[in-house]
């Protein structure tokens, strides 16, 4: 019996979709925020307010009229840590805690010029959020409550935070609509400039930008996003590092900026993106308003033509654990079940009926790109017919074997004016927000106890 020793991931990458400011904006919130400290007294006038003492809580930071309280701050880090795959240690919480701090702070500034501009949120918005975020962990409401329950996290820190996140969003939109709507001429701008670059591959881009304010706090800054590279190399997700510690407009979608062209960003990330391959790193990168770790996705040929490596592939996978330490008697019956589903499976909705009622805990499916396939496999991959089954693999947690139920060639789809207006608007935008939370850090008054 031939047995390849291969490691197939699912779930997988899926593939992307351009990003619609509105859906950027109102999606899954940047970080999870519990706000549960009570407010201060009003400062009189051209005096500041000594913050009053609760016996039941400490103050990690004042915003203004409103406080931190050091539980906040213990739960988005609970938040991060569960949310990001980050280890759960007493010396990664006290690395993260000052950036964490940071977006808590940011986050008050927020809720308060949205209250000072009388914009809410709805129940129904704040259940569609929440619903959304479950949807994307495969979880529905109620799990995803168990879930926080579990790691110590009340259910007001998650609904707060939707809250605070969905404020914040219509306040964007209001400013969106007073700023003046993408010119015809800018759009034709930026068409000549996709046809003149016609000859250059696209990329499919994730960020994490990280703003700096002030010089103090450049070192500050890249010591943060090293860290973040490490804690991704050890396994955290891009996606959901985006979402807590990013500052764009796109981290409710984890950083993704959909297609891009080199010249559609700045220098220093157009450089960059350029030498990086499909699932690679960047490092820290220096640019206008501070860092940006960047993630290329994936790549496609010159004028949009997708390349063979596009090609994307629907794959079921049956896994029969197997633990590292098993004894040869297990590893032969975990081969001879591989075989048997092997033998019995053929189509994949046989396969699947064999994963769900034989090996449920390990088996999935799901689209893969053929360059998301290690090199050394890909020739295995797609010499399978559709419906045939693989020799079983012999993996780190058990025995599998794969079929590929689908390959699909994308076809090359060229922007239409209205995804070009809607990137240009994104990114205009992007820079309101920011200069617009800056203005708002430097009226605040800010008290950082711990």
């Amino acid at each position: 019996m031939t047995v390849i020793r291969w490691f197939l991931i699912l779930p997988i990458l899926m593939a992307g979709v351009p990003v619609n400011l509105g859906t950027a904006l109102a999606a899954s919130p940047r970080v999870l925020q519990s706000s549960t400290a009570a407010p201060l007294l009003h400062r009189q006038p051209g005096q500041q307010q000594t913050p009053q003492t609760y016996p039941e809580m400490r103050i990690a930071a004042v915003v203004n009229d409103d406080v931190i309280s050091v539980a906040d701050l213990d739960s988005r880090i609970r938040m991060v840590t569960l949310s990001t795959a980050i280890p759960d240690t007493p010396e990664a919480r006290n690395r993260a805690r000052a950036q964490v701090l940071r977006t808590l702070v940011d986050e008050k500034l927020e809720v308060e010029e949205a209250k000072r501009k009388n914009i809410t949120a709805t129940e129904q918005e704040v259940d569609k959020a929440i619903t959304s975020i479950a949807q994307q962990n495969n979880l529905k409401p109620d799990q995803l409550y168990e879930v926080l329950k579990s790691n110590g996290i009340e259910r007001s820190a998650l609904v707060n935070q939707v809250t605070a996140s969905i404020v914040w969003a219509k306040l964007i939109r209001q400013m969106a609509a007073d700023t003046n709507p993408v010119s015809d001429e800018e759009i034709d701008a930026a068409l000549k400039r996709l046809k003149q670059n016609e000859s250059t591959p696209e990329a499919r881009v994730a960020e994490i930008f990280l703003p700096i304010d002030n010089p103090q706090q450049d070192d500050e800054t890249r010591a943060l996003a090293e860290r973040l590279i490490a804690e991704m190399k050890q396994g955290a997700r891009f996606s959901n590092v985006a979402r807590q510690f990013s500052h764009s407009a796109t981290a409710g979608v984890g950083g993704d900026m959909g297609w891009v062209h080199p010249d559609e960003l700045s220098p220093p990330l157009a450089k960059a993106v350029i030498d990086m391959k499909p699932g690679e790193l960047s490092p820290p990168i220096r640019a206008p308003g501070g860092y940006y770790l960047l993630l290329v996705l994936e790549r496609r040929g010159v004028g949009g033509v997708p390349s063979e490596e596009d090609m994307m592939l629907h794959v079921v996978q049956v896994v029969f654990p197997l633990a590292p330490d098993a004894s040869e008697a297990a590893r032969r019956a975990a081969l001879a079940q591989a075989q048997a589903a092997r033998n019995e499976a053929k189509n994949c909705d046989d396969m699947l009926r064999i994963g769900r009622t034989e090996a449920s805990q390990l088996s999935s499916q799901g689209d893969l790109r053929l360059e998301q396939i290690a090199p050394a496999m890909r020739g295995m991959v797609m010499g399978l017919g559709i419906g045939q089954p693989s020799q079983p693999i012999l993996q780190k947690n058990g025995v599998g074997v794969i079929m590929v139920c689908s390959k699909t060639q994308p076809k090359a789809v060229a922007p239409t004016r209205d995804d070009v207006a809607e990137s240009l608007m994104r990114a205009r935008l992007d820079i309101l927000a920011q200069r617009y939370l800056r203005d708002l850090r430097r009226a605040a008054f800010v008290d950082v106890r711990v």
